[in-house]
Formats: C-alpha cells, structure tokens, sequence
C-alpha cells in the first residue's frame, strides 16, 4: 500500500521582506557565471542574510556575485560596526567572488578607503562603479 503525504510549509518573511530577491545571471566573456542581485530587491543586514543569497547562486554554477551598495545596510559602511568584515567572511569561507558596484568617492573614513583599496588589491573583493566594470573584474 503506498501512503502519499502533503506538506504544505508557510513561509514568513524576514524582516518583513515584501519581495523575493531577484538575481539575474550573466555570462562573462571567459564563460564565467555571475550572479547579480538586482538593485531593491533585498536589502542585506547581517551574513545569514548573505548566505541565503549564495546558496541560491552556487545552486545556479555561479562562484561570483555582483551587489549594489544600495542592497546592502548603511552599517556595511561603518567598519566600527565590523558588519562588512562579518558578511565579507562568508565570500571567502565559501571561495566566492564579490563587486560590489556603486559610487565611494563620497566616503570620508580613511579607514573604509584603504579597505576598499586593499580589497581591490588583493581581488576577491571587488569595489567598483559600473557593473561593466564588475563583469570585467569577475572574469579573472
């Protein structure tokens, strides 16, 4: 005798998200796959946050994402807060890339300058202003 079950699972949103997140991926031109995460569609506070957000993409073959400055909280940008080094961990435990794309010329701390410099540097972090520009540092 064979018994069928039916589970249904009601799903509450976090932090009273109203919409999904929306990635879309790309394809660079050394064949690499990107996932990016469409700007307003999730709005990132804390490393469990991010991990949702990169289980999806590797279950998509992607080792690389691009976010938006906007995406993630203003907190990120105030290393006292040790935020960005909580989330920034979970890229390199998992040996995933990351842009971030958005404008930081505006930022005063020396401090965020010379991490957004050696992150740069070093390349598994990425700051920069366009996605174009993103894509391109990915495709290393």
């Amino acid at each position: 005798m064979l018994i069928l079950a039916v589970l249904y699972i009601t799903v509450q949103p976090v932090r009273n998200f109203e919409m999904a997140t929306e990635i879309y991926y790309h394809k660079t031109a050394g064949g690499k796959k990107v996932a990016e995460i469409l700007p307003g569609s999730e709005l990132i506070y804390s490393p469990d946050d991010i991990l949702d957000i990169m289980a999806e993409a590797r279950l998509n073959d992607s080792g690389r994402m691009i976010i938006y400055d906007n995406s993630l909280t203003p907190d990120f940008f105030d290393l006292k807060t040790k935020v960005a080094g909580e989330i920034l961990q979970k890229f390199s435990n998992y040996r995933m890339r990351l842009a971030i794309v958005g404008n930081f010329s505006g930022f005063e701390s020396k401090s965020l300058r010379d991490f957004i410099r050696e992150s740069n540097r070093t390349g598994t972090i990425n700051f920069v202003g366009t996605i174009d520009e993103a894509l391109l540092k990915l495709d290393r």
